[in-house]
């Protein structure tokens, strides 16, 4: 296995970023950010563009991060830094489920172990057309920026447990 120090971690609501980003921190030692816990204030205001850009310049200075979060207009931020990165690949079905059980098991809200619910019309339309309209931009923005780092495609729940697995193996 490579070695794995700063781990940028993207893909669509519900396709178990947040997931594979506390596993990963866990496996790895390393401090993990959930990207809406930057943007997103306690009454859901976003931060400013600017301020948010600068947070993501700061945090992967560290020489030792898990970055989750799609956020495709700072994407490149992570990307010139981390050296994997890790593309949660799930359908469509796989990720609506995923925001909808997340919301039935945690409820809506902002809870401390990086789960941030908020269904809405905006965040359904978001992952109903992720793989349409953000998967390819996504995709060229790792295959621009991203070309010096290991990139890892998961493409279903079934996968992501395996290779979990796989890793905290390695790891013994």
């Amino acid at each position: 296995m490579q070695q794995m120090n700063r781990v940028a971690v993207v893909g669509s609501g519900g396709s178990g970023k947040s997931h594979v980003a506390r596993e990963l921190g866990r496996l790895l030692g390393a401090p993990v950010t959930h990207l809406d816990a930057v943007y997103y204030d306690d009454a859901w205001n976003p931060l400013p563009p600017e301020k948010f850009e600068a947070a993501q310049r700061g945090l992967v200075t560290a020489p030792r991060w898990v970055i989750d979060g799609n956020y495709n207009s700072t994407l490149r931020i992570r990307l010139d830094t981390c050296d994997t990165v890790i593309f949660m690949d799930v359908p469509t079905r796989t990720a609506l489920r995923g925001i909808i059980s997340r919301q039935v098991r945690h409820g809506a809200g902002q809870h401390s172990a990086g789960v941030y619910n908020r269904i809405n019309w905006g965040v359904l339309r978001y992952v109903a057309t992720y793989r349409r309209r953000m998967r390819p931009q996504v995709l060229e923005k790792i295959s621009q920026y991203g070309r010096h780092a290991t990139v890892i495609t998961l493409t279903s729940r079934r996968r992501t447990r395996r290779w979990l697995q796989q890793v905290a193996a390695e790891l013994i």
